[in-house]
């Protein structure tokens, strides 16, 4: 593809616009209004929506044997090849994949459901794996893959997480740490 050509809708073939998106720039599709989201745009645009969200981040291309070719035939904006249809992490959201540049597309209404779907399990994580969490967003800080500012953004996230988290399962917790002399 040249760059003159603009990229093509995987569902409807129609020509796709880019639009401003949570301050990232997409590529939608006026007519079904899906969206594309180039390399790493997925997540930038997520971490935007929901801040207290920018530690939950699905590795899509972790697993390739759970890579199967999009039943309806779609090909990747970007490369015009095959999409790959594959579950968005542990959740029945289906998602088009792109193994070549990493694109992502998603059709309507789908980054609703994976934005509602990571707020449950962010929940549910933090609760249930809060100290493995905390010391795996603390790696990460050493480790990446995000840059060092972003990291340590997602572990102060997970900090804020588990105090609103505690305060709104054991209110009497709050309430005692609350009503302690101040030294």
């Amino acid at each position: 593809m040249t760059q003159q050509e603009p990229k093509k809708c995987p569902l409807c073939d129609e020509g796709l616009e880019e639009v401003d998106l949570y301050g990232v720039k997409v590529d939608r599709c006026s007519s079904c209004n899906g969206v594309w989201f180039e390399k790493n745009e997925l997540r930038r645009v997520k971490d935007r929506k929901e801040e207290d969200l920018n530690w939950m981040d699905i590795d899509l291309w972790e697993r390739e044997e759970n890579f199967r070719i999009s039943k309806q035939e779609r090909l990747c904006p970007a490369c015009q090849l095959p999409l790959y249809e594959i579950n968005y992490g542990d959740s029945d959201i289906k998602v088009d994949i792109c193994n070549v540049c990493e694109g992502v597309w998603l059709d309507e209404g789908e980054f609703k459901k994976i934005v509602n779907y990571l707020k449950e399990r962010a929940g549910d994580r933090i609760m249930n794996e809060y100290a493995k969490t905390l010391i795996e967003e603390t790696g990460e800080v050493f480790l990446g893959p995000e840059p060092l500012e972003e990291e340590i953004g997602d572990v102060i996230t997970v900090l804020g997480l588990l105090k609103y988290r505690i305060a709104g399962k054991h209110p009497f917790f709050t309430e005692t740490i609350s009503n302690l002399p101040k030294s």
